[in-house]
């Protein structure tokens, strides 16, 4: 008996020794899927995706956050596809808003609070349309002044106020930044690299998280005030994929000379090591992120914009592949798998909101503007890193 007990035993322990050398050789085939993608694979999806959107909302809609925020991805398969459609329907979009974001001209009435009225010009989510308008400009052969007019005319009295706590959400660091440096690159005004730094030293002195590097959605959310269901600290995916994403889209921006660049790229890679730890084996990362129990499920918006981020990093030298292809590759596959549905939807976006709400329903059916935008995105940085 105990001999027949050994060999149980000694079966038991080769069995684990090869179920352990299987996952090893699964995670290093895993490291090596970003290599094996197909470029035009990737651009198959991009054009599925985006032409399904548009043919699904031929209507314009207005310069608010959601539909901006699309736009941006919107840019970038444009940029990658060389597709006409998806130029004009940006060109048709801001023609429509006046190539404006809210409308107010009386600017004792601007407010930056939030709000939906035309009175809030200062309020970030009615400024990421200036991002689009901007390119837009830039891609033009005629470059026509009235497309950043109003671009200018805001951020320059914005900088010309006394006040520093514009951006006091995370998702106005992506709502806003890039228009700064975009603006900057525009214009070769330096204040514009300046008042970014000052705002975003504000925002990260209320919701900035050392020891994690990742941002609370806003003060709100700050622990220990606010806890997860497991009483842990609480961030919410989409709100540092806002934050990822738009320090990627700033450092591609800003000339080596910036005195506060690497500072940014520090912010940027620290973030990127805790993403990295807490992304779920399917690809996705949680709507809290360090809490996968508080609203479980995969959910899109925020992994795209983190897929976006590490694939941006890889690209430009700053994050290692060796050590991120792993997470990129996971991130896609859940992005093509379980977010893409077969008619070029993409799923599992949680709606808008502000954190993630424990037992709100998310599915294959659940979608919107900006998660398509951050489905785009990095679809399009992924050709970038097949073609490199």
């Amino acid at each position: 008996m105990k001999f027949k007990n050994k060999n149980i035993l000694l079966i038991g322990l080769a069995a684990l020794f090869v179920a352990c050398s299987a996952t090893g050789s699964k995670s290093k085939d895993n490291a090596a899927t970003l290599s094996k993608i197909k470029k035009n694979d990737v651009v198959s999806i991009i054009k599925k995706v985006n032409d399904h959107w548009q043919l699904t909302h031929q209507e314009s809609g207005c310069a608010f956050w959601d539909n901006a925020a699309y736009h941006t991805g919107n840019i970038a398969a444009y940029k990658l596809t060389g597709i006409e459609k998806y130029k004009a329907y940006s060109e048709a979009w801001a023609n429509k808003n006046e190539w404006k974001g809210a409308k107010s001209d009386n600017k004792a009435n601007w407010k930056y609070t939030y709000g939906e009225s035309h009175e809030f010009v200062l309020f970030g989510d009615w400024q990421i349309c200036f991002q689009t308008y901007i390119d837009l400009y830039n891609l033009s052969e005629e470059k026509d002044s009235l497309k950043i007019a109003r671009a200018i005319e805001v951020m320059e009295y914005e900088m010309s106020t006394k006040n520093n706590d514009y951006w006091w959400w995370a998702d106005g660091l992506y709502m806003v930044m890039p228009v700064m440096t975009k603006l900057y690159k525009v214009t070769n005004n330096e204040l514009y690299l300046e008042k970014l730094y000052e705002y975003f030293k504000y925002a990260q002195s209320i919701m900035y998280d050392e020891e994690t590097g990742l941002f609370f959605r806003d003060a709100k959310y700050v622990y220990p005030k606010h806890k997860s269901v497991n009483g842990l600290k609480d961030f919410w995916a989409r709100g540092d994929g806002w934050v990822f994403a738009g320090l990627a889209k700033i450092i591609q921006d800003m000339p080596d000379s910036c005195v506060h660049k690497a500072e940014f790229i520090d912010i940027y890679k620290k973030m990127a090591s805790t993403l990295k730890d807490s992304q779920q084996q399917e690809g996705y990362w949680t709507r809290s992120i360090l809490d996968a129990e508080h609203a479980p499920g995969p959910e899109t918006s925020g992994t795209a914009f983190f897929a976006y981020g590490f694939l941006w990093g890889m690209n430009n030298g700053i994050l290692s592949k060796e050590e991120y292809s792993s997470v990129a590759a996971k991130s896609w596959t859940y992005l093509t798998t379980v977010a893409l549905q077969d008619d070029g939807t993409v799923g599992y976006v949680q709606p808008i909101g502000e954190r993630a709400i424990p037992g709100q329903q998310v599915d294959e059916n659940s979608t919107s503007n900006f998660g398509v935008g951050a489905f785009l995105l990095a679809a399009s940085e992924l050709v970038i890193y097949i073609e490199n």
